[in-house]
């Protein structure tokens, strides 16, 4: 029986965390930082301020600082409207008979505005929730490529067209609005989807009718930030309480809940308690672990965590661990505790696309599929879509896990400067052979008074001490002086070398 479960929210007005606690412990964080929200997917009341028939685009006021961009092929073609012609592409109803300026549209943001270009726009609107995604412009029910299966798919249009239907009777009206449903829908049950076609409804009735009596310039829909996202994707009956830490963003949920999520309402809790909220389960702490490459676990084995551009590996170490009676014990204690831990890193970190796991080699069968029953048992609590094979012939677990939005790491942290991602920089030898060899290099096309190397202080406190005795013999060679001199600001592979 799954336990129950705690979402804490810190809030701040440049930041949003939040954590999901269960057993006691961190399971998941989510971090949403006010700057980096971009425009895609608000929904505006927008006005033509000049339409380019050379370009088939119009330029729309949404009230930002610079005006947005609208092509004709992102007008939301009707029943009878022209299509692009097959051969020549050209449209055949252009666009400057189809607006006119001054006029008011309803436009929703489909690329943020970059450098000195303004947003990109639609008049084909849509809203997003958890599971679908609603068309209110039109009749037609789409699925997701990415569900693969044709009798699932043919088994979800049969129910989603129920659904439907079932709300159209409830509601007392003729069918409105199409949906397409997403990936995440493929394992939903009928109440959930249910849920999402009430939620979107009522979303687009609201965004309506404030279109029909606000002036140009209107932020009618903005996407959900964090906060609200948790009350309307996270919130299930194994979560007990919703606690945030600020009054503001606590009645402004509370609001948002009692119109969209009443189920979640009971469970909201403004924290009031002296300790930053955070500091309740050392989750600041748990961060922390979570960028590291080194993970320990209890018995003193330890996981190496690296994430590459194409996969993430995982790879268990025994280190300290003694416990058991003899070492076939020893490794199964240790892989079994890294197959727990395992899953918990993949959500604190939002590990996606290909995981490899490299679990210490076991020799007994029973103690592989045990491993792998457990990992399979521990990743059961993701939300996440995921695959897990069984372990390969060179002993490795294979896994995918789709990717939702950015690591962790690529989100709170960057590339070092000084070793540019690469994890480890050159020795202070290693660079003062590199200026050993330029300054020859240099000698041989120029001919200076003298060579100044500038580098930081571990390299010249080397070619002053060990390397000594190469830079005199160079300096000889050549005929010229070589002097040293120290800048603080150069990381330990940086250096120069002026010609005096």
């Amino acid at each position: 029986m799954p336990s129950s479960q705690d979402i804490l929210i810190n809030w701040t007005p440049q930041e949003t965390r939040v954590a999901i606690i269960e057993g006691g412990a961190v399971q998941e964080l989510h971090v949403e930082r006010t700057l980096e929200r971009g425009l895609v997917g608000n929904i505006y009341a927008g006005k033509v301020v000049r339409v380019l028939p050379g370009m088939q685009s119009a330029f729309i006021d949404i009230g930002l600082e610079r005006a947005a961009f609208l092509h004709v092929a992102d007008l939301h073609r009707e029943d009878g409207q022209a299509k692009p012609h097959p051969r020549s592409g050209e449209v055949q109803v252009p666009i400057e008979k189809r607006v006119h300026e001054g006029q008011t549209l309803m436009v929703q943001v489909i690329k943020d505005p970059i450098g000195t270009k303004g947003a990109r726009l639609s008049t084909q609107v849509s809203v997003a929730g958890r599971l679908l995604v609603f068309l209110p412009q039109d009749d037609h029910l789409g699925i997701s490529q990415k569900i693969g299966s044709p009798e699932l798919r043919d088994q979800l249009r049969e129910r989603m067209l129920r659904l439907i239907g079932e709300a159209d009777n409830r509601e007392g009206r003729t069918r409105s609005g199409g949906f397409i449903l997403r990936t995440n829908a493929e394992d939903a049950s009928d109440d959930e989807l249910a849920a999402d076609i009430a939620y979107l409804r009522k979303t687009w009735a609201t965004i309506r009718d404030q279109g029909l009596k606000s002036p140009p310039g209107t932020l009618l829909y903005q996407e959900l930030n964090l906060a609200q996202r948790v009350l309307r994707d996270l919130v299930n009956d194994l979560v007990a309480s919703i606690r945030v830490d600020s009054l503001i963003q606590f009645d402004a949920l509370k609001a948002f809940g009692e119109e969209f999520t009443p189920s979640a309402v009971a469970k909201l809790h403004h924290y009031k308690g002296e300790r930053p909220i955070f500091d309740l389960y050392n989750i600041d702490t748990e961060i922390e672990k979570a960028l590291a490459r080194r993970v320990d676990l209890k018995s003193g084995g330890y996981l190496i965590v690296d994430q590459t551009e194409a996969l993430t590996t995982i790879d268990v170490n025994t280190g300290g661990y003694v416990g058991a009676r003899n070492f076939d014990d020893t490794i199964f204690k240790t892989n079994l505790e890294a197959a727990q831990a395992i899953a918990r890193q993949l959500r604190l970190r939002n590990l996606g696309g290909i995981i490899i796991v490299d679990f210490i080699d076991m020799l007994r069968e029973d103690h592989r599929d045990n491993v792998l029953s457990e990992f399979r048992k521990q990743l059961a609590k993701d939300r996440t879509k995921h695959t897990v094979s069984g372990f390969s012939p060179l002993g490795l677990v294979e896994m995918t896990r789709k990717r939702t939005r950015e690591s962790l790491a690529h989100m709170l942290c960057e590339p070092c400067p000084t070793c540019e991602g690469r994890g480890q920089v050159k020795t202070a030898r290693t660079v003062c052979y590199n200026i050993l060899r330029e300054i020859l290099r240099e000698a041989r096309q120029f001919n200076p008074k003298e060579f100044r190397v500038v580098a930081s202080a571990a390299v010249v406190e080397m070619l002053l001490d060990e390397e000594s005795q190469h830079l005199a013999g160079l300096s000889d060679f050549i005929g010229k002086p070589v002097s040293l001199q120290t800048e603080p600001s150069m990381s330990p592979e940086q250096y120069d070398i002026v010609l005096l």
